[in-house]
């Protein structure tokens, strides 16, 4: 499919059937598009599209997505599959698509110690937060799952979002700090404009 420059964009279970002998086929393309296609609208004029528990960061945030989008959600369908529970959970599926623009999924290997390293590093891989950190084309990921033996692992690589690591304390005053630091910049200029 992305061979010929075909982007699904809705990839889930339910939209994978598997056939006699084992053949994968791919159905319902509603919104997939040519990736190379013209865009006929603009962001924010239409609603988003896909599956809250799949869809990539970047098509929550309103852009069309492309190959690595499809990636994602692929990534999102074996995390599930190894550890039982989707990448994201929420309340609804607002929470759930919020939850992946600010957090990295848990480590698989943190729910299922069978998964090796090597696995965890290219479901981690997959489900980047940010598209260019994907792996840029299915071949490659089908690559690093073929030949697993020779995927690096570098366990300092992911780090945990600031809103994870720091305690809850620290954490405001942050964000305090944060709100202040321009306030108290604009006074200081307005100290040194009166002299």
């Amino acid at each position: 499919m992305h061979k010929r420059g075909v982007v699904h964009r809705d990839l889930k279970p339910e939209n994978i059937m598997v056939c006699e002998g084992d053949q994968i086929k791919l159905i319902d393309f509603g919104i997939a598009m040519k990736e190379d296609a013209r865009r006929l609208t603009y962001a924010g004029s239409s609603p988003l599209l896909g599956t809250p528990d799949y869809i990539s960061p970047e098509q929550v945030k309103g852009q069309r997505g492309d190959q690595r989008s499809d990636i994602y959600a692929l990534g999102a369908m074996f995390y599930e599959m190894l550890t039982s529970q989707p990448p994201y959970t929420g309340s609804n599926p607002l929470a759930v698509m919020n939850e992946r623009l600010l957090h990295d999924p848990p480590p698989a290997r943190k729910l299922n110690k069978a998964i090796t390293p090597q696995l965890d590093e290219i479901l981690g891989r997959a489900l980047e937060r940010e598209p260019r950190h994907r792996y840029a084309t299915a071949a490659e990921m089908a690559w690093d799952l073929e030949h697993q033996e020779q995927v690096g692992v570098d366990e300092g690589a992911r780090r945990p979002s600031l809103h994870r690591r720091l305690p809850k304390g620290p954490r405001l005053a942050l964000y305090a700090g944060m709100v202040l630091a321009p306030v108290l910049l604009f006074v200081l200029m307005l100290v040194l404009a009166k002299r």
